[in-house]
């Protein structure tokens, strides 16, 4: 018996390793001034949870290095759907998250911008941002759930495993969305390049038949014909 279960261990490792090449998720840090909004493009499958991790350092001119944000300044997240509709709008403190679920497939516009203003404290400072963006089962965490549902390291595993695959169709339910689409776009391409050629075709033949009859009448004009 405990062969078996370390065999199934084995195997649930091996496709913890194999699907997590898929990871959705990206870390980083940015400067901004003091009105200044940094957007962020993001390609998320539909109904997928979205979570922003951030924090704000504040540019010290004395130190000269980056320290803790000063009370009340805080950062201002938009999120766009792909339509242009807005998902989330929000303030929020100088530190912390944000969360959000997807719609629909395609590309979200993430935006934030500090609540500074020109009277403030820290008018014409600079700003240092991390942000820290996770999608799909990455959003998730497990620890929290496994004390919540109480579950053994094995179930964990399973569960972990389980969000993966499901976040693996998704992504792949994605990707034959971006082919759909971008097949109806050279199609749209295609079909506007053969009626301007058609176009083209008839104003040279129109311009043809125009430059004979008018020849024709110049030499009929002059008595040549």
């Amino acid at each position: 018996m405990s062969g078996s279960c370390t065999m199934e261990r084995l195997m649930v490792s091996w496709f913890l390793c194999l699907v997590s090449t898929f990871q959705l998720s990206s870390a980083l840090y940015f400067h901004i001034g003091e009105t200044e909004k940094k957007c962020f493009i993001e390609e998320i499958p539909d109904d997928t949870m979205v979570i922003g991790n951030y924090k704000i350092q504040l540019w010290d001119k004395h130190k000269q290095e980056f320290l803790p944000s000063t009370p009340g300044l805080g950062m201002h997240v938009e999120v766009k759907e792909p339509e242009g509709k807005p998902l989330l709008s929000k303030q929020y403190s100088s530190e912390g998250r944000f969360t959000f679920t997807s719609h629909t497939p395609g590309e979200h516009q993430i935006c934030l911008h500090s609540n500074s203003t020109k009277m403030s404290l820290f008018a014409g400072g600079k700003l240092r941002v991390h942000l820290d963006i996770q999608v799909g089962e990455h959003a998730f965490d497990y620890s929290e759930i496994a004390a919540k549902d109480k579950l053994t390291e094995l179930q964990l595993r399973v569960r972990q495993l389980l969000d993966q695959v499901e976040n693996v169709q998704k992504e792949q339910n994605y990707q034959r969305f971006r082919e759909e689409r971008f097949r109806q776009t050279s199609e749209s391409t295609n079909q506007r390049v053969l009626w301007w050629s058609i176009a083209q075709t008839i104003i040279l033949l129109l311009t043809g038949i125009w430059q004979m009859r008018h020849l024709k009448s110049f030499f009929e004009a002059k008595k040549l014909v």
